[in-house]
């Protein structure tokens, strides 16, 4: 890297190369004395870089050819001989807005000053003028604000004497030797590895993973700091970054800029995605080699916390973090989301008002396309996230404080950028209201307003079960052996009709024995009344008469529980159709379903705001799950007026495939949210359907409902729902 040149010194490089010393004059202020010069990489489009450093703040900026020439003739202290010295010298031609333009930008971030008098009083204004309001200053700082906790220089210097090896060839081949052993291991004991994944989803899994990336996330900002120094760079501040009061380990590198050649600075901003890599390829590997054990288990949360904070959060481009600026330093695009920024808004305002402005940026029509739909993603993302960080603050905070912080979240990433861009609407409405094509736009949006008011005819779909409206279970008297099936599966019975007859030997010799008794003592009963002599126990004999009846009946209504028969007329299917003579079945186990072929139905469950759009009688089809065809034609009969308390039927619930969000409590299905049972009666019969309950898929016709009032019923049951104190 070259060294660096203050202004003066580049002054003086240019004077000694030809430049005529020209008498200083007043119009353009003098550059600040410590700033310092560094050449830069080339441009994409060829031409030479330099970076501006301002020490004091340890900020730098980009300059290209251009705006170095300028910045080194700047001594001649008037526009006019700085762009004829620039036309006779160089191939460039500096216009006055380019340097009116170049010093504009030296103003605006004081690398200028005036001697005089009124120095003071000007910089007051300025430091005046560029204070935040208290509340401003308190929102920006609840939604970042940094702490620096070390100075890691000294540190790191140490640290890359030792920790040389790392950037040698031998350890890349090794870690990437260790990432394919550890894929594979992986692959091999992927059911160990999914349900150690799953184990670890606890309380006390959660907080060993918190441990487990504060740890990572170290070191990946100590990746930054030992690949900066190495390249040469200070790293002056190592700390915390609170972004919406989430804390982020941070390292300040930007000292990186000065850095001429761009593959270092590359280097630089990929070193913390590396680092945890590194150390993933080296956990997994870990994860698979060594025994059952806590070893094992800190390897499986390395491994694994390491791989979802780097392909999750740091390869993001859509965020300031280090994808980003690995991103930006590939395409040699400083500032890539200011400017695509830039660009998408120009795009938006030609294509809402054609007011003909010349884009910010000159790029080839591909890169530009490119850039603007860069753009649109990262809003659509930063919208995405911000809204759930949003609800997340407004979860997690008692209500009063979730609102505000949540209505800060709302305004400031949200409205605030809506309002500037509007803002700017404003400034340019001369020209704006004068464009055919800002009518035309207008026209468009009031069209597609009033179509949010249009109410379109709609279809509710839910999970419904297809069965018989008359259902009647037939199930074992006792735990026993089946003897005899005396219908088949699927056959009409009548009613009375025998269905299947169990082992009743048993009850058979009890029955015998007990016709046996009643036909003793009747004899004896009957002796006593003839014979005086007998007469005496005439009493007795009629009581063990009595009782052997009694137990004779109960015997053979047990005998007939053994054989049981039809009690209605219907579709008799067996609960198992494997169930054969010989097997052995549990007491009160259901054994047969009967079903009655007269009336089908279908039980659904819908939402409140669903259930508001349907009425009895309005039409449906079925859908049953897995078969093609018609659908079954429907009426809705019943709507109930009480939310269900419990699901009966899992293969409703969404975790059996249904539409019914449940939780398990005791083991009965609680749905999440309030559900009513919607029964539907089909207008003609399921031919090939019949004779089972089916899954399937019901569309009810809702009434006509518009997006408006879509969207206003659902925000307004939120309201209702969360304005409970």
């Amino acid at each position: 890297m070259a060294g660096a040149l203050s202004v003066s010194q580049v002054s003086a490089v240019q004077a000694s190369a030809g430049t005529a010393r020209l008498p200083e004059v007043s119009e353009l202020p003098s550059l600040r004395q410590e700033l310092a010069l560094h050449r830069g990489p080339r441009l994409r489009d060829g031409q030479p870089s330099w970076t501006l450093h301002d020490p004091v703040r340890n900020q730098f900026f980009q300059l290209d050819w251009l705006s170095f020439e300028i910045l080194a003739h700047w001594h001649l202290g008037s526009a006019e001989r700085i762009a004829a010295v620039i036309a006779d010298q160089t191939p460039l031609q500096a216009e006055s807005e380019d340097i009116t333009a170049l010093l504009e930008f030296l103003q605006r971030n004081e690398l200028v000053h005036k001697p005089g008098a009124n120095q003071s009083a000007e910089m007051a204004r300025r430091a005046n003028a560029s204070r935040p309001s208290a509340l401003s200053w308190l929102l920006h700082n609840y939604l970042f604000f940094r702490v620096p906790l070390l100075r890691p220089d000294a540190l790191l210097a140490w640290l890359l004497q030792r920790l040389g090896f790392i950037f040698g060839a031998g350890f890349a081949w090794a870690t990437a030797l260790a990432l394919l052993g550890g894929c594979a291991l992986v692959y091999r004991h992927w059911e160990l590895f999914r349900n150690s994944l799953v184990d670890t989803i606890s309380p006390s899994g959660l907080v060993n993973y918190a441990i487990t990336l504060v740890g990572v996330k170290l070191l990946h900002e100590f990746g930054h700091g030992l690949v900066a120094k190495r390249h040469g760079c200070r790293v002056p501040t190592m700390g915390l970054a609170f972004m919406v009061l989430w804390p982020m380990p941070y390292t300040d590198t930007n000292e990186a800029w000065k850095l001429a050649n761009r593959w270092h600075r590359l280097q630089i901003a990929s070193a913390g995605m590396a680092t945890e890599l590194i150390v993933a390829a080296w956990a997994t590997l870990a994860w698979g080699l060594l025994p059952d054990g806590d070893l094992r288990s800190a390897a499986f949360l390395l491994a694994t916390t390491t791989w979802v904070s780097t392909l999750l959060v740091n390869c993001s481009p859509f965020m300031r973090f280090d994808g980003y600026f690995v991103m930006s330093d590939f395409l040699e695009m400083p500032n890539l989301h200011a400017r695509s920024f830039a660009l998408a808004r120009w795009r938006l305002r030609e294509t809402l008002f054609n007011i003909g402005a010349e884009p910010p940026e000159q790029f080839a029509p591909w890169h530009a396309r490119g850039l603007q739909l860069f753009a649109y993603a990262v809003w659509a993302y930063r919208l995405v996230l911000f809204f759930g960080i949003a609800v997340l603050v407004y979860s997690f905070f008692i209500k009063l404080v979730g609102i505000l912080l949540f209505v800060v979240e709302i305004v400031w990433f949200v409205l605030m950028p809506l309002a500037s861009e509007v803002k700017v609407w404003r400034q340019l409405w001369p020209k704006i209201k004068r464009r055919r094509r800002t009518w035309l736009s207008a026209l468009v949006v009031l069209a597609a307003i009033g179509l949010t008011a249009v109410p379109i005819p709609g279809h509710i779909n839910a999970a419904g079960l297809l069965q018989t409206s008359q259902v009647q279970l037939i199930y074992a008297p006792s735990a026993g052996r089946i003897e005899q099936l005396m219908v088949a599966d699927g056959d009409l019975v009548q009613v009375g009709q025998k269905l299947l007859s169990f082992s009743a030997d048993q009850v058979e010799q009890q029955l015998q024995s007990a016709r046996s008794r009643v036909q003793r003592y009747s004899a004896e009963a009957d002796a006593g009344a003839m014979r005086s002599e007998l007469r005496a126990g005439l009493q007795v004999a009629k009581a063990q008469l009595s009782t052997a009846q009694a137990a004779r009946r109960g015997l053979e209504a047990r005998l007939q529980e053994l054989a049981p028969s039809a009690p209605a007329d219907g579709l008799l299917r067996w609960r198992d159709p494997d169930l054969r003579a010989g097997d052995w079945v549990a007491a009160r186990e259901p054994v047969a379903t009967l079903l009655s072929p007269r009336t089908w139905q279908v039980e659904a469950y819908l939402s409140e705001s669903e259930i508001a759009r349907i009425a009895p009688g309005s039409k449906a089809r079925f859908y049953p799950d897995g078969r093609f065809g018609d659908p079954l034609l429907l009426t809705v009969a019943s709507i109930s007026h009480d939310a269900a308390h419990v699901l009966p039927h899992s293969e409703l619930a969404g975790v059996m495939g249904g539409t019914v969000a449940v939780r398990e409590v005791e083991g009965k299905l609680i749905p999440e949210q309030a559900v009513y049972r919607v029964n539907l009666l089909a207008t003609m019969q399921p031919q090939a359907l019949a004779g089972q309950t089916w899954r399937g898929r019901v569309m009810v016709e809702a009434e006509p409902e518009s997006l408006a009032e879509r969207v206003g019923k659902a925000a307004l049951a939120l309201w209702w729902r969360e304005a409970g104190w």
